[in-house]
């Protein structure tokens, strides 16, 4: 449990450095490496399939967690008074045509 609770802690800052450096919330191939890691390391008893299952399920709940971070502290910075310089920028409503954030939380193509 503390060993998932320190990964979500991490997943949260890294989200931060993926806004700060214009990073994609989602990276699909970043994602392939990993997976191929994990496959490299297992030395059993769970095939590869189901450990890969259980990554892929690790890293859709750390991606949501930092897509729900992240649009939390965007609301919250449109809702505070005398941020910006006059004209408020439109919050964006939904995921538009061609963004990453347009993909299923598995992460997988459809």
């Amino acid at each position: 449990m503390e060993l998932l609770s320190e990964r979500a802690r991490a997943a949260l800052q890294i989200g931060h450095l993926k806004v700060a450096t214009s990073l994609p919330v989602y990276e699909p191939g970043r994602e392939k490496v990993i997976y191929a890691n994990v496959r490299a390391a297992n030395k059993g008893p769970l095939p590869d399939i189901e450990l890969t299952h259980i990554y892929e399920r690790i890293i859709d709940v750390m991606r949501a967690l930092q897509r729900d971070e992240l649009a939390s502290e965007r609301n919250a910075l449109a809702q505070t008074p005398g941020q910006g310089t006059g004209a408020q920028q439109p919050q964006r409503q939904g995921p538009v045509a061609g963004d990453p954030c347009e993909t299923p939380e598995t992460g997988k193509e459809q």
